[in-house]
């Protein structure tokens, strides 16, 4: 757009009086002009009519987004209880002295973890040796920040040995991980330094002086922004050299062994103990993958003998490797999934041994240590882990109490695992296993906080039945004691992509809604993973639909049942979640007070035009073949708004820095729908333009962004205390 045109348009709207300000800031948000653009796809003609707000970089799409921004946030800050409600979460997210994640634990007694404490905005990486030793800070990303923005750590990986850490760094919540190495014993950077390193992931190669790594191609000045996640490969790095000569070992037209599409994403594995590499390749955003080894020596061949260990059709979504043997987690024949043995060296993945099968419970993951595998499954909301010691059958393994589990660390050249445990009702605990003695015991490296376990706080497992008369299973978290007379306000979220679960947790900060008598609900809908794969199909492409109606259907559940009525009922969901958000909303508006779509895949037609959009084919279609353009149409929340519709009040909310939904995705549902609705419910855009699609985003603005949906809801709800005067 051209600098005459937007200042004469924005001047239009001044003289409506639609940007008028006040003591208080603006009074209206600035309506976007309509612009359509018709496509046609398969003879079917397709309007849009915000196609120029995918224009990120003109500045009158980037004036429009940033006065909705001081819009929404003079709204946000003209609710009384907001800032009363923000220092509660900013009291309770700080309650304990430190939150922790993302542990390693090495030979020798040396950990490595994901360390905030309270008076910190983002994590940083520690090591100790010993559970009692003294910790070292070992990388603050901060130090490598911007004036006037924020880093974060995106990911790390300790040498086998422990001696160095290989770590990425990204700037704002964009994700554009910058690779650097330290070593541990001085806290100094090696120097080396890689940039296009977003799905790094590196791993070492038993020297300790090299790793391999994922890079992003280099991108020419012409070439289209849907190219970035297209053709990464994998290099080899040796410390001290230049990363423009690093080896290329595995990616897209490098082998003839290993065929590869544009988006695939391959990563290689190293596997303590073992003289083989693991290369593993992605494809898109689906869950089967296609595996391959060879030997570790092979690396400085001219070819490396790459082997096929398995392939998209033996269905595998996760593996682990243990002496001479592969462990397979397939749902090839079973849905729930199973788990499979067979020779490292000489695999048959068709053929091979069942060790663990189909049960009633979900397996989500495995893991291998030195004394077997271990399988972290998940049963109707309650977690188990069971235990394949080598050479032996399967056994469940004892835990604390009862919730979800999932291995936080293993090794396989040491005995046992750390465990990672949480519930609805409980804060992340890190738990070590002894096989030895049975035995679980609290590691203590999560210190313990005065409301990780609060007394009054219960939480119930129910299933409501949806529209086809599939029985849909719904977590309800809230405050012992409070009545079901339908006049509590409520909270449900839900997701339904990509078969991710919706597994218990807790967060402290869920007290500032649930002590003002919210009810939290989970909707556990279909196209999540909760009941395996089947469950993940039945939201995919083609059956999409059930999972906005199966989340209209736990509401509606919640409604009859007297936790809370229409006129008290939120939503929320992020990312794909948008699609279960948007649809919800554009076929039951009247079921709903307010909804919370944040960094919302709102035109599905369209998302094929982002960076990311290519690899989200296998998930949601393309448009470019009739059946897909169908799929994505029925999806696609911001062709469903209709004119004169009283839509509940909405609070879009995107990251300027977003690489995996681009914000336009945002500012085009909002400008869709303040032009539609009726109701005179609140419309707002709200944008942080020092985040992304939230990884990365500092303590700091998760509490304001809690604060904000929150007291959004409250105020929407008609709650006392939250109603500008």
């Amino acid at each position: 757009m051209k600098h005459a045109r937007c200042s004469k348009i924005f001047a239009a709207i001044a003289c409506c009086g639609l940007l008028a300000t006040g003591a208080e800031g603006p009074t209206a948000p600035p309506a976007a002009p309509v612009r359509p653009v018709t496509d046609a796809y398969f003879g079917i003609r397709v309007t849009d009519p915000y196609r120029y707000l995918e224009n990120l970089k003109d500045p009158e799409v980037e004036a429009w987004f940033k006065q909705q921004n001081d819009y929404t946030r003079a709204v946000l800050a003209r609710i009384p209880g907001r800032e009363e409600l923000l220092a509660r979460i900013k009291m309770l997210d700080e309650s304990a002295s430190a939150r922790v994640s993302d542990i390693r634990r090495l030979p020798g007694g040396r950990y490595f973890y994901m360390k905030r404490l309270a008076t910190d905005d983002v994590a940083k990486l520690y090591t100790r040796v010993g559970l009692s030793g003294a910790e070292t800070l070992l990388v603050d990303p901060m130090k490598l920040a911007a004036k006037g923005s924020h880093s974060a750590l995106s990911y790390y990986a300790p040498s086998f040995d422990g001696r160095y850490v290989a770590y990425g760094v990204s700037a704002g919540g964009s994700e554009e991980a910058v690779l650097h190495v330290v070593e541990t014993a001085s806290g100094q950077e090696t120097g080396d330094v890689i940039d296009r390193a977003q799905f790094g992931f590196p791993t070492w190669s038993p020297d300790g002086r090299s790793f391999f790594y994922n890079r992003e191609q280099k991108l020419g000045p012409k070439s289209p922004p849907t190219d970035k996640e297209l053709k990464s490969r994998v290099y080899l790095h040796k410390l001290g050299t230049d990363a423009e000569s690093d080896r290329e070992v595995l990616g897209f037209d490098h082998s003839a062994t290993v065929r590869m599409v544009e988006t695939d994403i391959p990563l290689v594995a190293t596997i303590p103990g073992s003289s083989e590499m693991i290369g593993s390749v992605l494809h898109g955003v689906q869950n089967e993958i296609t595996l391959f080894a060879a030997p570790l020596d092979s690396v400085d061949r001219p070819a490396i003998p790459w082997r096929k260990l398995c392939d998209v059709d033996d269905e595998v979504a996760g593996f682990a490797v243990l002496g001479p043997e592969l462990y397979l987690m397939t749902h090839k024949d079973s849905s729930r999934y199973k788990v499979t043995r067979t020779d490292l060296a000489h695999p048959d993945a068709a053929h091979a041994e069942v060790v663990l099968p189909q049960g009633q419970a979900v397996i989500q993951n495995i893991s291998a240590a030195q004394d077997g595998v271990y399988v972290q499954e998940m049963d109707g909301g309650v977690g188990r882990l069971v235990r394949i010691a080598n050479g032996g059958k399967p056994e469940t393994v004892a835990l604390p109490f009862a919730g979800a589990v999932s291995v936080a660390a293993s090794d396989q050249r040491l005995p046992g695992v750390l465990l990672d445990m949480t519930s609805w009702t409980k804060a992340d605990q890190v738990y070590a296993y002894d096989p030895d003695t049975r035995q679980t015991t609290d590691t203590r490296l999560q210190p313990a906080g005065p409301f990780d376990d609060p007394a009054d706080i219960e939480s119930v497992e129910v299933k409501a039945p949806s529209y086809d008369g599939t029985m849909i299973p719904l977590s309800i978290v809230y405050k012992r004691g409070i009545k079901l007379d339908g006049s509590n306000p409520l909270l449900m979220i839900g997701y339904g992509a990509y078969g991710i679960p919706m597994d218990p947790g807790f967060d402290p900060k869920l007290l500032a809604w649930l002590e003002r008598g919210g009810v939290y609900a989970i909707a556990h809908v279909r196209g999540g993973g909760e009941y395996g794969e089947e469950w993940h199909l039945a939201g995919k492409k083609l059956t999409k639909p059930n999972t906005w109606r199966d989340f209209i259907a736990c509401g509606e559940y919640l409604v009859a049942q007297k936790y809370t009525s229409p006129a008290k009922m939120g939503i929320w969901s992020a990312s794909a979640g948008g699609i279960l958000i948007g649809r919800s909303i554009t076929e039951r508006p009247d079921l709903f007070a307010a909804a919370i779509d944040g960094v919302p895949c709102s035109d599905a037609l369209r998302m094929e035009s982002e960076p990311s959009g290519p690899p989200n084919v296998p998930e949601f279609g393309s448009s470019r073949t009739l059946e897909g353009f169908e799929d994505l149409y029925a999806m696609s929340a911001y062709h469903h708004i209709r004119d004169g519709v009283k839509y509940p009040a909405v609070m879009v909310m995107t990251g300027y820095n977003d690489p995996r939904v681009a914000s336009w995705q945002a500012g085009k549902m909002a400008a869709r729908l303040e032009a539609a609705t009726q109701s005179g419910a609140a419309v707002l855009l709200r944008v942080d333009y020092d985040a992304g699609h939230g990884f990365g985003s500092t303590k700091t603005q998760r509490q304001v962004e809690d604060a904000d949906e929150y007291s959004f809801l409250l105020w929407r709800f008609g709650v006392a205390g939250f109603q500008p005067r």
